[in-house]
């Protein structure tokens, strides 16, 4: 992986294959392998042989589920290439390795339905300033032409879509291209270099037609190019490769090449691409603001916890050198030493020597790193490079394992699962004792339990999480709680007379006295509010009541066997026996939702959410994203839980929601009458 002899100043570069679900990006990580020799022969996601998704899961699923990682050489050069998952609900690995690449391939097809899940990646892209280039996939198989496909997927971009490549087609099949830049035709060939063949007939004239096009885009941002055209001059080769370079680097234009993934039709005129235009480490430290340094410097793109390795931080060196033994210092100033370097293919690992600047490897046994940290050799903390968080999750369930005696272990499990993927967050409910996972979508939470079970052996059940109803008054009272017991000796005394009324929406529980000639000694009145702070607890209806006013206002008291337990007893009395004549009602939560997704399918969330009790307060056109709309409603927090499934849904995998608190609101009538009996069933 290093720099071959030293002759290539770009150094190793590292390459992101992002784009839709489905689209082919595992199968071109196959091809691009199986092409550069790096494997002997081309595996598929349906047999599950390929070198990117290796993981049980991912083979279980057909699916990406994590990043994949595989280094390999063309033409004297290094590549590593990190295949990202294309679902939404596993975008924040995409996410985390972005800001340490040096370009990235977006893989899409000619498929109308997944505009907005181009428009996604693309976004990151443009958002983090990453030059791309845009990979046609699965060519043979489209129902448009080209130029066509190309207008329909130029509204996920915000920059033009350049198209560097038209088919060949024969008797409506396409057999190979043109390259417009090189204005050379090509032959596929099976699992081989393409055949160059004359560009001649019609084909020339295409040809023509569609570089004219693709220079006049190049041409918006050179003056020079422009008046040649206007003079009708045609311009030097070097000077178009020079231009689309120049543009792609600067973030100006998407060139556009094409191809098939499984026959690996196009996947070497991409590498040259790579080879001749996608930047290197120096423009990528550039782009990053940082200076080229002696000290080793590496970006933690992604944790991983193996069987038999322990713990593997992939990580892109962006400065410096780093090889076996040395002390990495992360943002919290805790250093650790790095046990081994690693080159990665898969899930297979193989120990190398030191890795330099552009190399992207696997360190092991960084104890304190975290995936998103910048790690440096020397002894203060280095400044980072990235912050990426994580989108707020969408799902959650409650979780425990299966037996008692894996408590423990799942926690420890629990631990690793969150430093392999940051999107992922656990919670311990104190009220209702339990361990709540929220994660970005279903198949993300089902996948978690499944690493549960396959790399941690612990086997758990879950369930849908306790929503947090509570229970008020309608009408107050006044309820005198006595408790007196004798039992040889000292006995129990207290008696308390208390008032209780209710609160306005949102008060809580507000506790006051108003004992005059010391009835009840001062000395036990905290007593008397504990024992209320106690009954409120568990109200008539099974749940904590809130919005009221309890008020101490009377009682009395025995020399001897009065204490603050007997006085706490009698407070939790009075309030226990005054509540079911308070007209106790049952509240719900009350949240704010916001749901972002395409125009399109606005009416159907708008269905959703009136299906689900949900009050539409309106909709909006998304700021900043072209065909997307903000639908705000306000939701009962029993109908959010699986909300998000019917939303992804409606939406062809890309809408989503944040949510928060709003207020509580009370709930009568047959709902109300159900949740009580459950929660009585439950007791």
């Amino acid at each position: 992986m290093g720099q071959s002899g030293g002759t290539n100043p770009k150094g190793p570069r590292c390459i992101a294959l992002i784009g839709p679900f489905q689209s082919g990006k595992t199968t071109l990580l196959e091809a691009i392998l199986a092409r550069t020799g790096a494997i002997q022969r081309q595996g598929t996601v349906e047999a599950g042989t390929t070198v990117g998704d290796g993981s049980a899961e991912a083979r279980h699923h057909r699916m990406s589920v994590e990043v994949s990682v595989a280094s390999t050489t063309f033409m004297g050069e290094s590549y590593t290439f990190i295949d990202c998952p294309g679902s939404i609900e596993f975008v924040h690995d995409m996410r985390a390795v972005l800001p340490a690449v040096d370009a990235a391939i977006v893989v899409c097809e000619a498929d109308e339905r997944k505009v907005p899940q181009l428009q996604l990646a693309l976004r990151e892209l443009e958002e983090l300033g990453i030059p791309r280039f845009l990979f046609l996939n699965k060519i043979d198989k489209a129902d448009k032409r080209v130029r066509e496909t190309l207008q329909v997927l130029q509204p996920a971009s915000r920059v033009p879509l350049v198209l560097r490549q038209i088919p060949i087609w024969s008797n409506d099949i396409i057999t190979g291209f043109v390259d417009l830049a090189l204005e050379r035709a090509f032959i596929y060939k099976e699992h081989a270099p393409s055949l160059v063949v004359p560009l001649e007939g019609e084909q020339l004239d295409r040809g023509k037609e569609a570089r004219f096009s693709m220079l006049e885009r190049l041409a918006d941002h050179d003056d020079e190019l422009m008046e040649q055209l206007l003079e009708d001059i045609p311009p030097p080769r070097d000077k178009v490769f020079d231009d689309l370079s120049k543009e792609l680097r600067d973030g100006i234009i998407c060139p556009v090449l094409i191809g098939v993934a499984t026959r690996t039709n196009g996947v070497l005129r991409l590498l040259k691409a790579l080879r001749h235009e996608a930047p290197g480490i120096a423009d990528t430290l550039a782009r990053l603001n940082i200076k080229p340094s002696s000290e080793g410097v590496a970006f933690v793109m992604k944790t991983l916890h193996t069987a038999h390795g322990g713990k593997m931080s992939i990580a892109r060196v962006l400065a410096g050198s780093i090889a076996e033994g040395a002390m990495l210092t992360g943002p919290s100033g805790s250093a650790d030493r790095v046990s081994g370097v690693f080159k990665l293919s898969g899930q297979a690992t193989e120990k190398r020597g030191a890795a330099g600047a552009g190399d992207t490897v696997a360190l092991g046994k960084l104890d304190h790193a975290r995936t998103g940290d910048t790690l440096s050799s020397g002894k203060q903390a280095p400044a980072q490079v990235a912050a990426v968080a994580p989108y707020a999750p969408v799902l959650a369930m409650g979780m425990s394992s299966k037996e008692r005696k894996d408590d423990v272990k799942l926690g420890q499990a629990l631990h690793k699962l969150l430093e392999e993927d940051p999107s992922l967050t656990v919670i311990h409910n104190p009220e209702t004792h339990e361990v709540i996972g929220w994660g970005q979508g279903e198949m993300h939470l089902r996948v978690a339990t499944e690493r549960l079970a396959n790399r941690f052996a612990v086997a758990i059940a879950t369930r849908p999480p306790t929503v947090g109803y509570r229970e008020t008054i309608r009408r107050g009272a006044v309820q005198r709680g006595r408790h007196k017991k004798q039992s040889g000796g000292h006995g129990q005394f207290g008696d308390v007379v208390l008032e209780i009324k209710p609160l306005p929406r949102g008060s809580g529980l507000v506790f006051d006295e108003k004992i005059t000639g010391g009835v009840v000694p001062r000395n036990y009145i905290p007593s008397v509010e504990e024992g209320v702070i106690d009954a409120v607890r568990h109200g008539p209806l099974g749940f904590p009541v809130v919005d009221l006013s309890v008020t101490l206002i009377d009682g009395s008291y025995h020399t001897v066997d009065s204490s603050d337990m007997a006085f706490r007893t009698a407070g939790r009395i009075g309030v226990v026996e005054a509540l079911p004549q308070c007209q106790p009602v049952l509240l719900e939560p009350i949240h704010s939702v916001e749901i972002v997704c395409p125009s399109e399918a606005t009416a159907k969330i708008n269905a959703i959410l009136s299906g689900r009790r949900g009050q539409i307060l309106g909709f909006d056109t998304r700021e900043g994203w072209t065909g997307w709309d903000v639908v705000k409603a306000l939701m009962p927090e029993s109908e959010i839980g699986d909300l998000i499934i019917e939303v992804r849904s409606a939406t062809a995998g890309v809408g989503s929601f944040t949510f928060k608190f709003d207020h509580m609101a009370e709930l009568t009538g047959k709902p109300a009458d159900q949740i009580v009996s459950a929660r009585r069933a439950a007791e």
